[in-house]
């Protein structure tokens, strides 16, 4: 395939923040590409590389951009199965299992949800990223439930964009130790890297991480655990799990901001992306998908009935 050459001139009265102002001209591509594009140096103002994706451009401004087709992903398509929940030409909705890993990073080079992913639709090589191909947003590894893939370039800006206005809504299902301190809620706290262990994230004091908001409602109270209905508003790294920390009330089974040694016998945290709700490609109205609680989860739920009915 040979580089796509786009031109355009800028019809703007008002200067433009050049990557914000290709977003709008070519709706195809993400954000992020568009900046890899003006990084690269394939983007030239006036006949002049642009420097930066913050570069500001003027009314008359001729601009020219060399596309390269997608590149190949460079990762080796694994059949491993999936549950897909809804696919069609545009994307696919899966059921990760926890345990599995979203993409390649270190010390995960194969079996994640991409590999899986290449073998199922060949055609997401190169969408989004080399090596995140069709990946429009993640869960952690121990975290279940619905996740998106992105099979072509529109559609990948066009549900990114979607998570980047937080027009999406998200429901998660949560067990936790205790109860929090009202049975529903809204949590305002920011988030950061922290500073001793740079692998976690900490909530932070206002102005020193990214803001990061969370709803809550409580489905079932039990004798030492609460299951919650959990709404991110935002889209944090962890941000469920130390909301649900900063409660007093962390998430079962989660060994590094809850419990070291779980209240109940499970091998991964009790949490699940159970219900996501988000427009597909040129609709107007969003369409819905669930995912059922795991076995693994349903089983500890049926016991703690259990002994709640006991006592």
């Amino acid at each position: 395939m040979n580089d796509r050459i786009v031109e355009i001139i800028c019809e703007d009265d008002q200067p433009q923040r050049l990557d914000k102002y290709l977003v709008k001209q070519l709706p195809e591509y993400s954000r992020s590409r568009l900046q890899s594009l003006i990084k690269d140096g394939l983007v030239i103002v006036d006949g002049i590389p642009a420097h930066k994706s913050g570069q500001l451009i003027d009314r008359g401004a001729q601009v020219t951009l060399k596309i390269p087709p997608p590149e190949p992903a460079k990762l080796e398509a694994e059949q491993i199965p999936l549950e897909i929940i809804f696919e069609n030409n545009d994307l696919m909705v899966v059921n990760k299992p926890a345990g599995m890993v979203v993409h390649p990073s270190a010390g995960h080079h194969s079996g994640t949800l991409v590999h899986a992913a290449l073998a199922h639709a060949p055609d997401i090589e190169g969408v989004g990223g080399i090596q995140r191909p069709g990946v429009v947003h993640r869960l952690d590894k121990d975290t279940s439930g619905l996740i998106l893939l992105a099979k072509n370039d529109a559609a990948h800006h066009w549900l990114s964009d979607q998570f980047r206005t937080r027009e999406v809504e998200k429901a998660y299902l949560a067990l936790v130790d205790g109860a929090p301190p009202t049975s529903s809620g809204r949590v305002e706290a920011a988030i950061g890297r922290d500073p001793v262990d740079r692998k976690r994230m900490k909530v932070v004091p206002p102005g020193k991480g990214r803001s990061a908001v969370s709803e809550y409602r409580t489905l079932r109270r039990y004798p030492d655990h609460s299951l919650l209905e959990v709404h991110p508003i935002t889209g944090r790294t962890h941000q469920i799990r130390l909301h649900l920390k900063f409660l007093g009330c962390p998430v079962v089974g989660d060994r590094v901001y809850g419990h070291k040694h779980p209240s109940l016998p499970l091998k991964r945290h009790f949490l699940h992306a159970a219900r996501l709700r988000i427009k597909l490609l040129g609709e107007s109205e969003a369409s819905e998908f669930e995912a059922p609680l795991p076995e693994e989860l349903t089983v500890v739920l049926d016991e703690l009935k259990l002994i709640a009915e006991f006592e």
